[in-house]
């Protein structure tokens, strides 16, 4: 079995690895620092799974997920983030992803996260199962931010953490010009009008940490 996994801290994939590896014992790793190398290293062989950061330096995990699935229609892909499930969670799932999880979980939900995964299915917590379950009984209108791209979406959380469009611009290698045009658009998309009803709301649907 050949599981790919995108992380930029060597310290994190050695422990993702020694986690699978006492499930999988005859799997085969393949790692990457940033989502480009990712691409790269799924353009170039096949993998059973790819497990997927969301924040890396560069393009974000989320960023080259339509790229994966391009690549690689049927190649399953699982996050595991920092992030909290309430602020990737859905969207990643939405986006054609296979499963989420936060970092902070327990060694043997990953284990059982990649036995579902490989056996054709999809994961996620038992929490949030229960609130996807809870969205959809009483009929949950769908939030503004859902209605982002993955660029506008991490754009927004950037400007709400309190960046200016400069420092947005350098840190994810774009040009003030294109940043201050996600940020029109994410004012348009949202029906807000300033800044700083974006970062209100930004924090009351927990959207940044």
């Amino acid at each position: 079995m050949r599981v790919l996994i995108a992380d930029d801290h060597a310290v994190f994939r050695r422990g993702l690895k020694e986690t699978i590896g006492e499930a999988f014992p005859k799997v085969v790793f393949g790692e990457a620092k940033t989502a480009q190398e990712a691409v790269a290293l799924v353009r170039r062989q096949d993998w059973e799974i790819v497990i997927l950061d969301i924040s890396m330096p560069g393009l974000s995990g989320l960023d080259i997920l339509d790229d994966l699935r391009l690549l690689r229609p049927k190649l399953p892909v699982l996050f595991v983030s920092m992030h909290p499930e309430e602020q990737y969670a859905r969207r990643v799932l939405k986006s054609g992803a296979a499963g989420y999880l936060t970092k902070d979980s327990i060694p043997e939900e990953l284990k059982e996260a990649v036995r579902r995964i490989l056996a054709g299915g999809r994961y996620v917590s038992a929490t949030l199962a229960e609130k996807l379950a809870f969205d959809l009984r009483k009929g949950a209108d769908t939030p503004v931010h859902e209605l982002l791209s993955a660029r506008e979406f991490q754009v927004l959380r950037m400007i709400a953490s309190g960046k200016t469009v400069k420092q947005i611009a350098d840190e994810i290698s774009l040009s003030v010009k294109t940043v201050s045009t996600y940020r029109a658009r994410i004012l348009d998309k949202t029906g807000m009008k300033t800044t700083a009803e974006l970062i209100r709301y930004a924090f009351q649907e927990q959207l940044v940490d």
